[in-house]
């Protein structure tokens, strides 16, 4: 039996959900609470016996834990929470979840995946490659892997694979949260301008990843995508770092057939390692592919041999282009849509593989950027390519912290820029499933919740467009 006590206030969000596993794992016994609880962060916690208190009070602590973990979430605020005023009185040890991650992996050989978007499927495709060829790697992944049983998991065997996140630690530590977790290898995926409301700037933004490149000793490896301007730019001011994606690179991804699967060839150099083949949808997964398999084969933690199968078993990461209406005749996914660069690559590849379908956007301006107006030429040329978006009102959680545009706004913007759209009540999406065709793809984007209207979109579109049964 747990002989420690950690309770964590904002259980319910992926990465402190996933802090949660780790801890049982190093001996805790763990209670929490949260406001609300969603899936698929419910189902998890559900199944792995953790029980979370519903709404935030002092009453919640029971007695006097031997570690108190806090998230970063607005609702979380000591001036407005009792809960965490009541923690922080207790004088015992407070830490984010990201000093529980870097405790957790101290003198692990960690790789950090990072980058502004993909760093949650490459550390899930890192893990799940691993896996398959027999490691028991240890891993925190801010996202439901589908070949994974869990988010995190202390390992047995090296490496510890971490998802990176450049945003804030805590409201009382402004360092991005990969800065505490001591890598010794990064995969960097893309380093474009995110998070507007605590990086102004793009120089200021940059500047994050530079200080987790130079955290990594001398012989560690950086491994990062020569097709993104900004990841190319620090390979080439890091000694020995490897490059890899489909345009350029050490390992590229060529002779590409996109399909149900896809298969591609993988180079190193001009030596050819195979032929591959993959359930997963858009180019920007294959990119994510070679960068993974640059990474392992170069520090030798998988063959040629191994990679292949595990590549075809990868089936992927929850709400990233997932499949939530598998009975339905009309393709619906859910992308993660959370800045421009993520959102515009789930469209693209929606377009890509369903190129003789109309695209409809079911949209929700969920994260600060989306909702800041300082962002608002993303909506010029993001859903550029879709036949009509339906855009849900902007979170308004934290609107008077920053410049929040209205709806209207939003709406007003992505028709200046040439594409149809209207406005989607969350709460009764019966009128805008009434405007789709069976010739339709449909894309869900967000974040978010979108208003608990994700679940009712797929649900309401199967009954409109069953598939046929033989």
């Amino acid at each position: 039996m747990a002989s420690k006590h950690a309770h964590i206030i904002g259980l319910g969000g992926v990465g402190m959900s996933a802090t949660a596993l780790l801890l049982r794992d190093m001996g805790y016994r763990i209670t929490g609470s949260d406001a609300e609880l969603y899936e698929p962060v419910k189902g998890l916690l559900a199944r792995e016996g953790i029980s979370c208190a519903h709404g935030f009070s002092a009453a919640n602590i029971k007695g006097v834990p031997d570690l108190i973990v806090l998230g970063r979430n607005a609702k979380l605020d000591p001036a407005i929470n009792d809960e965490v005023r009541h923690a922080l009185s207790l004088g015992t040890r407070v830490r984010s979840f990201p000093e529980i991650i870097g405790e957790a992996s101290q003198g692990r050989h960690v790789i950090v995946a990072a980058g502004s978007f993909g760093k949650s499927t490459t550390a899930a495709m890192m893990t799940s490659f691993l896996r398959h060829a027999g490691t028991k790697p240890g891993w925190f992944v801010g996202a439901l892997a589908k070949n994974l049983p869990r988010t995190a998991e202390l390992g047995h065997d090296a490496p510890f694979i971490v998802e990176g996140d450049e945003y804030p630690t805590a409201h009382g530590d402004p360092r991005p949260k990969f800065m505490h977790y001591h890598p010794r290898d990064v995969l960097l995926t893309s380093v474009v301008h995110d998070h507007v409301n605590v990086y102004p700037t793009f120089e200021s933004y940059k500047h994050a990843f530079a200080d987790l490149v130079a955290l990594m000793p001398p012989d560690g490896l950086l491994v990062a995508c020569a097709d993104e301007p900004e990841a190319r730019a620090m390979a080439r001011a890091w000694s020995g770092a490897i490059t890899y994606g489909l345009d350029e690179g050490d390992v590229r991804a060529i002779d590409i057939a996109y399909g149900a699967p896809t298969h591609f060839t993988l180079v190193r150099g001009r030596e050819e390692l195979g032929r591959f083949a993959t359930s997963q949808l858009g180019r920007h997964n294959i990119e994510n592919i070679a960068g993974v398999a640059a990474l392992l084969l170069a520090r030798n933690l998988i063959s040629v041999e191994a990679l292949a199968p595990a590549i075809a078993a990868f089936d992927g990461v929850r709400r990233r282009l997932d499949i939530i209406a598998s009975d339905s005749s009309v393709p619906v996914i859910e992308g993660f849509g959370s800045s421009e660069e993520k959102a515009r690559s789930a469209i693209d590849a929606m377009l890509l593989h369903f190129p003789a379908r109309r695209l409809a956007v079911f949209f929700e301006p969920h994260t600060f950027s989306w909702r800041n107006r300082a962002a608002l030429a993303w909506y010029d040329r993001v859903f550029a390519g879709a036949g009509h978006v339906f855009i849900a009102p902007p979170e308004q959680q934290g609107a008077a912290t920053h410049d929040q545009l209205s709806h209207d706004e939003i709406i007003a913007r992505v028709r200046a820029a040439g594409v149809s759209a209207s406005a989607l009540d969350p709460s009764h999406v019966d009128g805008a499933l009434d405007q789709l065709k069976a010739d339709d793809a449909v894309l869900v984007l967000t974040s978010g919740a979108m208003g608990g209207a994700i679940e009712p979109i797929a649900q309401g579109i199967t009954a409109r467009f069953p598939k046929r049964r033989l």
